[in-house]
């Protein structure tokens, strides 16, 4: 446990990609195979449900601290975060938490949820008692499912890479799908061997940067190859060992979510890896995301839910053919074989090409892009025809050109503090539009202001406070701002009656009274539209 809340001092301490590559590349290469098992474990992203409750562990805290109630709420009102708060306010009694990551967690740890109540709490205190402030901090984060650290995927990948001497690729691909945070994996995820033994397997997915530059910036429009950037979940399409499998690109496996897929997918050959999106469609064509919705929030799917809202699979890569990695190839000749692989196994329109979108200029698409809406797609995806499918986000290979923004003006109403480094500032804010002269709640943002934007709207808001609830501010109505959203949709479930999707501040409108902000009719006008 030392060893691994070092590292995490380490990386939280530093901005610097390098520096946290090294980091984690000095941990790998002396920790044992179970610790490293753990720490790639948590370090990808993954993490335990909360063992214990938060008035559980108030409790207890309060109970060894000898603090009172008011006073534990006010230092975790001023510090925003449960561990850290619980972590200081303990006293510190120098000792280090000797014993591997690993017996910390298989004995301290996850045995926690297995006790009563009074055991859990002999138990707290004693782990508590045998570690140091700041390994306190890492154990209560692992122990409230709240263990997050500034670690990107590819630094995670590019530490194990160079530990091991293995690609980077192939540590990406070992690190995908379902797997178990054991010796025996770790051995295999940096081993020499790269043979493929679990068939159930996706690749690392390909991603597309926003882009920013003028599209003639581009070059020849010759050099691309374009198609709708289309909205529905990404997935990758596997039939391995007459066996079939959908991976999302969150890596959980959907195959079953979707039933109608089953046989198409049993139909391709064996050895074939497809790269798309599972999208809502019917015989008026592609439906918005919003009828996807429906299907993703039940639990069991009824013969009338799947009959309105059927699905395809839209492929836009082979990524694997006849078991043969096709990924360095140019995607002009994977697309060659895409066309030809679904031709073969006869699956349209369950298994279909994503159409390319022809165009002899960059005037004449963007022309085209104009249509987006119309059309339900987001935008165009613009993709370098001699690119190969790379491992995350590479710039200057493919770019996704969305579709202009909906934009309304809206007015700041609640506020709660942010997470990370914004614990002590209010960064989360829900916003209102007008209806019948009261303000109504339809959205909430935290991204798109400046950090002096931040501290300014903080300021206001600690000064402007009409109430709070919990954690939540209640705030004079005074400040509006812009919000941009990518798709908007009626809603039965929001006292709004609407819903949109991805909302983010586009700017402060600092010359705008509250009684100009938009309203609701304008929200529902922008459905109709």
């Amino acid at each position: 446990m030392k060893q691994f809340a070092a590292l995490y001092q380490s990386l939280d301490e530093t901005t610097k990609s390098n520096r946290k590559i090294a980091a984690m590349r000095d941990y790998f290469a002396v920790c044992s195979p179970e610790d490293g098992a753990w720490a790639v474990h948590f370090l990808s992203g993954r993490r335990f449900k909360r063992l214990i409750s938060t008035k559980e562990l108030r409790e207890c805290c309060l109970q060894l601290s000898g603090i009172s109630g008011w006073m534990f709420d006010e230092c975790y009102s001023s510090v925003g975060d449960l561990a850290e708060t619980i972590a200081l306010l303990l006293p510190d009694q120098g000792r280090h938490g000797e014993g591997s990551l690993t017996k910390w967690i298989e004995q301290d740890i996850r045995a926690l949820a297995q006790m009563s109540e009074g055991d859990r709490r002999q138990a707290l205190a004693a782990s508590w008692a045998a570690l140091t402030g700041q390994e306190r901090f890492v154990f209560n984060k692992l122990v409230t499912g709240s263990f997050r650290v500034g670690v990107a995927h590819g630094m995670l990948v590019r530490a194990l890479s160079q530990v091991s001497g293995v690609d980077t690729r192939v540590i990406a691909h070992r690190l995908m799908g379902t797997w178990e945070p054991t010796a025996e994996f770790y051995q295999s995820l940096i081993g020499p061997d790269a043979g493929q033994t679990d068939h159930s397997k996706p690749y690392p997915f390909c991603l597309a940067h926003p882009l920013a530059s003028k599209i003639s910036d581009l070059g020849e429009i010759s050099d691309w190859l374009m198609e709708w950037k289309w909205d529905g979940i990404r997935g990758q399409l596997i039939r391995r060992d007459g066996q079939s499998f959908l991976w999302s690109r969150g890596e959980e496996p959907v195959l079953e979510r979707f039933p109608e897929l089953i046989g198409p997918a049993a139909a391709l050959a064996n050895g074939t890896v497809l790269d798309g999106e599972i999208l809502a469609w019917d015989a008026s064509g592609v439906l918005p995301f919003g009828e996807m919705q429906r299907r993703i929030g039940r639990k069991t799917l009824g013969a009338k839910l799947l009959k309105e809202v059927p699905v395809r699979f839209v492929a836009f890569d082979l990524l694997e053919e006849q078991g043969l990695d096709l990924r360095s190839l140019p995607l002009k000749e994977r697309r060659q074989r895409l066309e030809s692989s679904l031709a073969n196994a006869q699956v349209e329109p369950a298994i279909m090409p994503s159409p390319l979108v022809a165009a002899a200029t960059w005037v004449e698409l963007s022309q085209q892009r104009e249509a987006s809406r119309e059309l339900r797609v987001e935008g165009v995806m613009l993709k370098r025809a001699d690119s190969p499918y790379s491992v995350g986000r590479v710039t200057g290979l493919w770019w996704k050109w969305k579709t202009t923004a909906y934009t309304v003006d809206a007015v700041l109403i609640y506020a709660q503090r942010g997470s990370g480094r914004r614990a002590s500032l209010y960064t989360d804010y829900t916003f209102a539009a007008w209806s019948d002269g009261q303000l109504v709640p339809f959205a909430k943002a935290y991204s798109g202001l400046t950090d002096e934007e931040i501290r300014e709207v903080d300021r206001f808001i600690r000064q402007h406070t009409i109430e709070q609830f919990g954690p939540v501010r209640s705030v004079l109505p005074e400040l509006v701002f812009e919000l941009a959203f990518e798709g908007i949709q009626l809603s039965k479930r929001h006292k709004s009656g609407v819903a949109v999707r991805f909302p983010r501040i586009a700017r402060w409108r600092r010359d705008k009274r509250p009684e100009q902000a938009d309203s609701l009719e304008t929200l529902q006008s922008l459905i109709r539209q």
